[in-house]
């Protein structure tokens, strides 16, 4: 069936702002289904709350609403927008409860709006646990025996029938909310309990516990006349126990025998066709009894997913644009493959390298938090990497993750500790990968590491073989070192800095050494066909074989380095910025390359920029492309630290650095010279000094006096920063900091109680600086800018204050030698503006000033950076009514025995925009009288 041409106008529904098991994926997705229905000229609208997405920008919809996902809004736009129908599988959790909570008040049909891409009665299938039961029964596929209770006493009563261990499963909840394993009778009515609360309708189901069983997904497509094609298969690491959102995940499945893989898929698509006849994307998840290979259905999800993302990176399928396709009426086989261009999307992909994701948690910001791994979601981002096999590419994934480490293992950061390793592989924890290493290292018997993880022997086998090829590299020094052994190390992805700690030399040595050897690296298409079509597609990763596929041209090139995983502290804001600067870099005439691992973002779409590698953003790797492409220079201030923390080494091997220069970051980043600065332009800031030990603290306490604000140079996220009111608590935390980060320059300032903060965002092109926005927190001082309330235009400074403000920042910007962006974070006290720090990059506010100013500072700081424009030359006319509030989101639910004080040390996980007419507005003035509620010293 060709597309339905009365579609004209279409609503999607976004996902809100960044919350633990709801993360960017969906910013991802909903960008590329709008930008596939705007190429049928169909009308885009969107509504989502978030401003850090790229989902929300002009490139993406023809008209967008930056407004609470509620009713009342949805109301509003089908008011002012003849829509003809709605798309809500694309904003996660989020966007079907608010479409379902918009078909029960009969708002669709009040405007006469379709819902298309899903079935609702298909929805509440699959999340009524209850539904779900009788459906598979219905269909002939096993399911756990279970069954859905609404009370406490009803619950007490299946538990007895069902016996110990068991899982408790809240209905519509996202991330596994509330969900949990019981494994005895007296644990059991807390838990219940809490999955009754944790559930909007009250309702949980309990059913037998599979722990331990091998753990399955399949990512499916359909189309109206019923085809269905199987996009990728994914399996898990971890076995059963593990939310699949804190599974190191592996595609293609390395595990599944023929015979059980098409057993599965013939379930997969019995259970999608049996739950609705719709036209989309559907998940299925399984899970395999190791002893016979007994298939039982986990769920369903008739909507695009965190997998889903990962199964269009892994392999080059976008889900969510032929999806979108579908959803208007056109048929799989009348579309084009996306990467080839000429051969049908309706095939299977299949894949000639293996793929490994690998979660990032983020536990050091929430103390005394429960790090095991369950059925709640808990980490905050991840990494894929692409790999020939699955060593290299697990060896990949873990140099990505941006943990101090430099791979798995080899690096002397093993854990020896036998009782604390065995008490690991039982109790997933974020570093049990690590630690199977570390237990085989150790000489912990395989047998004991099987019983105890129960992941499957074929990757433990895989993990134990680096241990057999490093004992064998170590018998050498690095001249010694045969070339094929160490070509071996190369293709099984170990990195230089990891063969150096073998043979004990510098990284720099083994680089020169495998060059010497000719062992280089290549770089391979991702072309969905295994090579079997040719793709149009640049898609690209590395590998240690013969033929290159990559082609270097002559055209002039920038390179810009993505921020890697999505943690607290670096987020979706700095995609939001890569994408900007890439697409910046295009217009003006450039060849845009980009560096990214996170397979959840937008500027790892196949299509944004010229050429993608899909690689670590880690010094090796990126080495390697420089050196392969040439580009005219690196673009390293809107990739957060991650991109940042690499311009020492790229000023040092000649590279350079596009805007800022590494001197000025390096000025900026180190506290004491910075304060230094200050003081020669005439600048207040608050009483420092710079220490390196504890003792010296004390000392320097004496001159500054409490309280003390303690923060480390070169973090982000105000990592480790901290207010202390005594020697006993300055000693401590110091310590703290050098165990942490050895050699680190730790800053004592006096800190400035009872002090409200403001900060502003500017673009400088070394001559002028022209101020794109300056917001005052809500929140007193004390409280980091990223969990701050924060109201643009500020609210309540007076002329005085705003023009000291302006002054300074427009002196340091200057003083910086700043070509770009800059972001300057004050202190205010008795109408005295001092100075608490300057970061010369993108900054987590600049999307927030973009979408509340209506303009595109990115894609003029870029064109700035690159010396196409001055200042001069833009007309800047921000559309500037009433006041936008950035509003902090965190994700403490996933975390109960968490204080909820708020400090220096950033703990938030998103962010929504709030936009209000004036200051007697209820909103404003409900959260100011909250202001100093959660602060803590």
């Amino acid at each position: 069936m060709p597309k339905d041409n009365s579609i004209k106008s279409i609503l999607i529904i976004g996902s809100g702002p960044i919350i633990i098991g709801q993360a960017c994926e969906f910013d991802y997705s909903g960008s590329q289904a709008a930008r596939s229905l705007r190429e049928e000229g169909i009308e885009v609208t969107l509504i989502n709350s978030n401003p850090a997405t790229i989902m929300t920008d002009p490139v993406t919809a023809d008209n967008i609403y930056l407004k609470p996902l509620e009713k009342k809004s949805i109301i509003e736009i089908l008011k002012k927008h003849d829509i003809d129908a709605v798309l809500p599988t694309m904003g996660g959790q989020t966007a079907l409860n608010l479409a379902i909570d918009c078909e029960k008040a009969g708002i669709w049909e009040k405007f006469g709006v379709r819902i298309i891409g899903v079935d609702i009665n298909a929805i509440e299938t699959t999340e009524d646990r209850e539904k779900f039961r009788l459906k598979m029964h219905e269909l002939g596929i096993s399911v756990c025996k279970g069954e859905t209770a609404t009370s406490f006493l009803q619950g007490k009563e299946i538990a007895q029938e069902i016996g110990f261990p068991l899982v408790i499963r809240p209905s519509f909840t996202l991330g596994g909310t509330g969900g949990g394993f019981v494994n005895s009778p007296e644990n059991f009515d807390k838990a219940l309990t809490h999955g009754l609360h944790a559930s909007p309708i009250h309702e949980v189901l309990v059913e037998q516990s599979i722990l331990g069983w091998k753990e399955y997904e399949l990512e499916l497509l359909r189309d109206s006349l019923g085809n269905i094609i199987i996009i990728c298969s994914i399996e898990n690491f971890d076995p059963m126990g593990v939310h699949t959102g804190d599974s190191i995940t592996v595609a293609p499945a390395m595990t599944l025998p023929d015979t059980v893989y098409q057993e599965m898929r013939n379930l997969a698509m019995k259970m999608m066709n049996g739950i609705g006849e719709f036209a989309g994307g559907c998940n299925v998840q399984f899970s395999v009894n190791p002893e016979n290979d007994k298939i039982i259905a986990i769920e369903i999800n008739p909507r695009v997913s965190r997998s889903s993302a990962l199964a269009s990176k892994a392999t080059g399928y976008p889900i969510a644009k032929i999806a979108a396709k579908l959803a208007i009426g056109y048929n799989l086989d009348e579309l084009k493959n996306q990467i080839t261009k000429t051969t049908s999307a309706y095939f299977e992909p299949a894949l000639d390298y293996v793929v490994v994701k690998v979660p990032r948690w983020n536990f050091d910001k929430f103390k005394g938090s429960d790090k095991h791994l369950g059925l709640q979601m808990k980490s905050v981002g991840e990494v894929m990497a692409i790999g020939r096999n699955f060593q290299e590419a697990l060896q990949k994934a873990c140099q990505s993750l941006e943990i101090k480490r430099n791979g798995l293992g080899a690096d002397g950061k093993e854990l020896t500790n036998q009782e604390q390793i065995l008490y690991s592989l039982e109790h997933p924890s974020w570093n049990r990968l690590f630690h199977i290493y570390d237990a085989f290292k150790l000489g912990i018997p395989f047998k004991t590491i099987q019983n105890l993880s129960k992941i499957d022997k074929w990757f433990l086998h895989q993990i134990e073989e680096l241990i057999v090829i490093e004992k064998e590299i170590e018998k050498y020094t690095l001249d010694t070192l045969p070339k094929p052994l160490l070509k071996i190390a190369k293709e099984k992805g170990y990195a230089d800095r990891q063969i150096a700690h073998l043979v004990r030399c510098l990284e720099s040595e083994v680089r020169s050494k495998r060059l010497e050897y000719g062992i280089k690296r290549v770089y391979k298409l991702v072309d969905t066909c295994a090579a079997e079509f040719e793709a149009q597609t640049p898609y690209y990763y590395s590998t240690f074989e013969e033929e290159n596929e990559s082609v270097s041209t002559n055209n002039k090139k920038i390179l810009v380095l993505g921020s890697g995983p999505n943690r607290i502290g670096q987020g979706i804001e700095f995609d939001y910025s890569c994408v900007h600067g890439v697409l910046a870099a295009k217009e003006c005439g450039y060849e845009a390359i980009m560096i990214n691992c996170n397979p959840e973002t937008v500027s790892t779409d196949f299509d944004v920029a010229n050429k993608l590698y899909f690689e670590p953003v880690f010094w090796e790797h990126i080495i390697d492309i420089i050196e392969f492409e040439k580009p005219e220079g690196v673009i390293v201030q809107l990739g957060g630290q991650t991109a940042l923390k690499l311009a020492e080494k790229l000023t040092k091997h000649g590279i350079k650095i596009i805007g800022t220069s590494f001197e000025a970051l390096d000025l900026a980043e180190d506290r004491g010279s910075f304060s230094n600065l200050l003081k020669e332009n005439d600048i207040p800031y608050p009483k420092f000094g710079v220490i390196e030990d504890a003792d010296s603290a004390i000392t320097l306490s004496k001159e500054l006096g409490f309280p003390l604000l303690v923060r480390p140079s070169y973090v982000l996220g105000g990592q480790s920063m901290k207010i202390v009111i005594n020697e006993k608590e300055l000693e401590s935390h110091v310590v703290d900091i050098l165990r942490d980060i050895p050699g680190n320059k730790v800053l004592l300032d006096h800190f400035l109680d009872g002090a409200f903060e403001a900060e502003a965002d500017a673009i400088c092109d070394g001559e002028d600086v022209h101020i794109i926005g300056i917001m005052q927190h809500i929140e007193p001082a004390g409280i980091h800018s990223g969990d701050s309330y924060a109201v643009l235009p500020p609210y309540n400074l007076g002329d005085f204050v705003m023009q000291q403000i302006e002054t300074y920042t427009k002196k340091i910007a200057l003083a910086l030698k700043t070509v770009g962006l800059i972001n300057i974070q004050f202190a205010i006290k008795d109408d005295k503006v001092y100075i608490i720090e300057a970061n010369p990059r993108a900054s987590r506010t600049v999307p927030f000033i973009c979408k509340a100013y209506q303009e595109p500072y990115v894609n003029y700081a870029t064109q700035v950076m690159l010396g196409e424009k001055k200042i001069k030359d833009f007309d800047f006319k921000p559309v500037k009514n009433g006041y936008a509030i950035k509003v902090p989101v965190f994700s403490f639910n996933k975390f109960p025995n968490v204080n909820k004080e708020l400090g220096p040390e950033m703990k938030s996980t998103g962010e929504a925009i709030y936009f209000i007419d004036d200051l007697m507005d209820d909103y404003f003035l409900n959260v100011y009288s909250e202001r100093n509620l959660y602060l803590s010293k």
